[in-house]
């Protein structure tokens, strides 16, 4: 059987509930992250397990130009690349994708999430690599994208795909082009179009209109917004969730995903949580809303514990979905 005939085995049952959702969607951020290390197959079959609606994954090229699932541009914070690869960093101490090949990828092991000043996991109560080393490897996007669409018809359940375009500027000035690269491999496994279980999300605005335009991209799309501050391509954030910025998003993508401060946030201790009218502003134009991130250990400043969170997110701003390290508490709550 084709790669491309899998994933619509089963879309005839959740299409409808793709489309206009029951409850909000549960994108279960860099898979099941939480509980194993980011954007291993391991953490994505652990994300399908738990039932999550979605699961993501971030794009970054190889040396040899093949598409890698990992968040960061650099190899630093997640593997063991210093140790095996020494003197291979650039000028800023960091090792970076582009500069290594799949072979020598693939001989990384995938560990907890490092905070490069500190040394330090980012988490300290995650997975702890150094006590159980897994023996984890950072995977292919056709080798995710394999994985996922074999569960889904295993399990008779549709999980979709949340790919994102990483740095696709950064990239360019790099003399490569990933989304040339990821356009083709999404479509000949079946997720080309507004039919398909697949967002498609960028931080840069020039990027999400060139998907659409020049590169003639007919599935979903979904905008990202930071917390502050211009993106990599110079985009006004603040810009894009005005109503003029919604507008010309709405022109062109399905969907934003908003840093989570843009939609709820908490003045002091103890203090109600204070939400935003950007949910119903980008919904008054056509958008779907999905923040990010949900995480239960890096709460909002002032936020209480994590069922405060999602009580804010889905009852009060009534999003359409979110990203979360924690899907399964995600999905109890949307649950209920």
């Amino acid at each position: 059987m084709s790669p491309r005939s899998i994933p619509f085995l089963l879309l005839a049952s959740v299409l409808p509930a793709l489309a206009q959702p029951a409850r909000p969607l549960v994108v279960a951020h860099r898979g099941s992250s939480a509980y194993l290390p980011e954007h291993t197959l391991v953490a994505k079959a652990h994300a399908h397990a738990l039932g999550a609606d979605f699961i993501e994954q971030d794009i970054v090229l190889t040396k040899d130009d093949v598409p890698v699932v990992l968040h960061d541009l650099y190899l630093d914070a997640v593997t063991d690349v210093a140790r095996r690869f020494p003197g291979r960093a650039r000028p800023d101490g960091r090792h970076y994708v582009l500069d290594f090949t799949l072979a020598e990828i693939r001989q990384l092991e995938v560990r907890e999430r490092m905070n490069l000043r500190t040394g330090e996991a980012q988490y300290p109560a995650r997975y702890p690599t150094a006590a159980a080393p897994a023996g984890l490897r950072i995977p292919t996007l056709e080798e995710e994208l394999a994985l996922l669409q074999a569960l889904n018809r295993s399990t008779g359940r549709v999980a979709g795909i949340y790919p994102e375009i990483k740095a696709p500027r950064w990239h360019r000035d790099q003399g490569r082009d990933p989304s040339r690269v990821v356009l083709p491999i999404l479509a000949r496994f079946g997720y080309a179009d507004k039919q398909a279980p697949c967002f498609l999300q960028c931080f840069e605005w020039e990027e999400v209109r060139r998907l659409r335009g020049e590169l003639g991209w007919k599935g979903r799309l979904v905008q990202l917004i930071g917390g502050s501050g211009p993106g990599a391509d110079g985009i006004d954030y603040d810009w894009l969730v005005s109503d003029a910025g919604l507008k010309a998003v709405a022109g062109v993508a399905e969907g934003i995903g908003p840093a989570l401060g843009r939609v709820v946030s908490w003045p002091a201790a103890g203090a109600p949580a204070q939400v935003t009218d950007l949910v119903a502003r980008a919904r008054a134009v056509g958008l779907a809303v999905h923040p990010y991130t949900v995480r239960r250990d890096d709460l909002p400043k002032h936020c209480p514990d994590l069922p405060t969170l999602h009580a804010a997110l889905f009852d009060q701003a009534r999003v359409d979905g979110v990203f979360s390290d924690f899907p399964d508490l995600s999905l109890a709550h949307v649950r209920r």
